[in-house]
């Protein structure tokens, strides 16, 4: 095996040390994340209704359910799960890997255009460029030793459809630069967009996850 095809090998991936190192950064990363969203959660609090708070902080959310899929794999179950456990399971993996995917590339979307259209670039920028595309890369890599299949990624890209319908129609998106406040309607049909690509590539990830197994 090659020094660069290790980096993502079942060895390193699912090793326990790493696994742990793993969990630690993004609970920290979800800890930072709604620290982050902490203005605009207040603020939707004070002129929303209390159930929109839910679908404000996009990828610290999706970070969380990364984070607790992990769990399963640093604490595999001693016997197959069933009934509720299973749906369960399945239900924050794939929520861990499709909003994952779509948050990750959405975050690095909206600061590239961002500063295509003018936003100076300070080092939070390319420090938030560099964790969400991890959290992209990381899902994809992990869906191969998650348990969930195409009907709960299916579930999960309806939970972000629906988080996409109410953040532009209640106006409760995360805060984008100013400048890309007059191509509104265009951010959204992006994000909605994302939505799907999103879950294609889960679908792509899970099938490529299916052969490799057949292969051995």
């Amino acid at each position: 095996m090659s020094s660069v095809s290790w980096l993502w090998s079942r060895a390193l991936l699912t090793n326990k040390s790493f696994l742990w190192l793993l969990f630690i950064v993004n609970a920290l990363g979800t800890v930072y994340g709604y620290i982050w969203y902490g203005d605009q959660l207040i603020e939707t609090y004070d002129h929303n209704p209390a159930w929109q708070l839910i679908f404000v902080p996009d990828s610290p959310t999706a970070s969380l359910f990364f984070t607790l899929a992990l769990l399963y794999l640093l604490f595999p179950p001693k016997r197959e799960l069933k009934g509720p456990a299973k749906w369960l399971r399945s239900a924050i993996e794939a929520l861990g890997v499709v909003t994952s995917v779509k948050y990750g590339i959405w975050a690095v979307a909206m600061i590239i255009a961002g500063a295509m259209k003018g936003t100076p670039m300070v080092w939070e920028n390319y420090m938030l460029i560099v964790s969400h595309l991890g959290m992209a890369v990381e899902a994809l890599l992990f869906t191969r030793f998650f348990a969930f299949g195409i009907a709960a990624a299916f579930g999960a890209a309806c939970w972000l459809f629906l988080n996409d319908m109410i953040d532009y129609s209640y106006y409760v998106y995360p805060w984008l630069p100013q400048v890309l406040d007059d191509i509104l309607p265009d951010v959204r049909n992006f994000t909605v967009g994302l939505t799907l690509f999103s879950f294609l590539l889960t679908v792509l990830a899970l099938r490529l996850a299916e052969r490799s197994r057949g292969l051995k």
